[in-house]
């Protein structure tokens, strides 16, 4: 006999969890369905270990700065790379239990193996059919490796094994600086490593605009090679090393960290016997509202249709999918403003509408430098900077791109501020305190102000909500 569900989850990863909460609300006829190792992404191999990874190497990197403000003895602190990584995997354990027990609470409903639709309502798993009202999507993605980089073994590493070396050799080329190439790239020179970051775009660590990425590019500069707009290619050399091609120019390298980006897990699914499109990156066509696949009762959500490649998308796609998987004729749900962060030193981080998505006709641009800002030079960490994005039709805030000390900070305020639909003028009426980092927020409005072509009618405070007679006193 089949067993019979109202939602089948394949897969318990962060959309796939979150989705399992949000149904769990209305129904516990629900299973959840996982090949391979228990834990998200983020929490194993991804955004945890790897800041753990950054906290270490930025503290180690302001022994500069001490030295500059007056701290001696900052030159006998020294990097012990084992213990540097035996603590990013003792974080890693502790952050990956509570999703585990997640998973596990569900006994007999937690079911293990790679499913696969034998038609829209019908899983088959291990021998037993699942028949399934509804079912959510939700595999994940992987690291992206050319087959002839596997040829070499663990001289070429990538996100998911980096965090289980016991010690790393002191030459590394970082191939691709994406969010992730960018912060581990920069992580790794900071904690004392030589360093060679290639890209084939013009920009890195997610940015689209070129001002902002020019910054942090000089600013990785300061601790690593960068090599922009580059080809590359690598064949094995002498002693286990690499060899690292990029046109006529050839370095040697220990081993080779892989950032090309990661790939959607849906093979095996069987999502052949479905009557469903794949768009050009092998990924199912699907609403870009409900998440669902045609008119299948099978939705797709986090990583695996590569949209919003990032925890909190991901979770907010578990819950849109579950929700409409259950609910398939309710009211749409309307996504949060864009929030993309990088935590490179600078923070870079993308609001909203990127630059290269708007309309450069009907915008104004309002800039900040960080260089000279005040708080931030007085912590040494002046550099890089913040670009807001305007409408000149009504002056609302569409989106900001940045490079910029607290940038993590900057970027939930203006995200914050930009779902409300906030003008210019309706944020600079809000409170900034001084001296902080968020002045450099206020500079930039008040330059895409002055981009508006508009000028102060009051100051820039709140007005009561009735009109005050000063010529009465009342």
């Amino acid at each position: 006999m089949a067993r019979r569900v109202r939602l089948a989850i394949i897969g318990a990863g962060t959309a796939g969890l979150t989705a399992l909460k949000e149904a769990q609300r209305i129904t516990p006829d629900v299973v959840l369905i996982n090949d391979g190792p228990y834990g998200t992404t983020c929490a194993r191999v991804g955004c945890m270990p790897s800041k753990a990874l950054l906290a270490s190497a930025h503290a180690f990197h302001d022994r500069a700065f001490l030295a500059e403000a007056g701290v001696r003895g900052t030159e006998a602190l020294s990097v012990d790379m084992s213990a540097v990584l035996e603590r990013v995997r003792s974080l890693r354990d502790r952050f990956i239990a509570g999703p585990i027990r997640l998973a596990e609470s569900l006994g007999e409903r937690n079911l293990r193996g790679r499913p696969r639709f034998l038609d829209p309502h019908t899983l088959e798993l291990g021998g037993e059919r699942i028949e399934a009202e509804a079912t959510v999507i939700a595999t994940g993605s992987r690291p992206v490796l050319p087959e002839p980089w596997r040829q070499l073994g663990k001289r070429v590493l990538t996100s998911d094994d980096i965090f289980e070396q016991e010690d790393l050799l002191p030459r590394v080329a970082v191939v691709g600086l994406g969010a992730v190439g960018a912060e581990l790239g920069q992580a790794l020179a900071q904690l004392g490593l030589h360093v060679s970051g290639f890209t084939l775009t013009e920009t890195v660590a997610g940015l689209t605009d070129p001002q902002v990425s020019q910054a942090l590019i000089r600013c990785l500069r300061a601790d690593m090679q960068v090599f922009t707009g580059t080809e590359v290619h690598l064949e094995p050399a002498d002693y286990n090393a690499v060899h690292v091609r990029t046109g006529d120019r050839t370095m040697e390298v220990d081993w080779v960290l892989a950032s090309l980006g990661r790939r959607p897990n849906i093979e095996g699914l069987g999502l052949e016997n479905l009557d469903v499109e794949f768009d050009g990156q092998g990924i199912p066509v699907f609403d870009s509202t409900t998440r669902r696949l045609g008119k299948h009762p099978i939705y797709i959500a986090g990583d695996v249709n590569g949209e919003r490649p990032v925890l909190h998308e991901a979770a907010d796609d578990g819950r849109i999918a579950a929700y409409f998987a259950l609910h398939p004729d309710a009211q749409c749900l309307t996504r949060r403003t864009a929030l993309g962060i990088v935590f490179t030193t600078p923070n870079a981080a993308r609001v909203g509408q990127s630059y290269a998505e708007l309309d450069h006709e009907h915008i104004v641009v309002g800039e900040a430098d960080f260089s000279r800002q005040g708080r931030a030079l007085m912590a040494g960490r002046n550099a890089g900077c913040l670009r807001v994005y305007a409408a000149t039709a009504d002056a609302r805030l569409l989106g900001a791109e940045m490079a910029a000390p607290e940038g993590e900070h900057l970027a939930h305020l203006l995200a914050w501020v930009i779902q409300q639909g906030l003008t210019v003028d309706e944020v600079l009426q809000l409170p900034f305190y001084h001296p902080v980092v968020e002045e450099g927020l206020r500079s930039a409005l008040q330059a895409a102000r002055r981009e508006l072509g508009q000028h102060r009618r009051t100051p820039d405070l709140p007005l009561c909500e009735e009109p005050v007679d000063w010529a009465l006193g009342k």
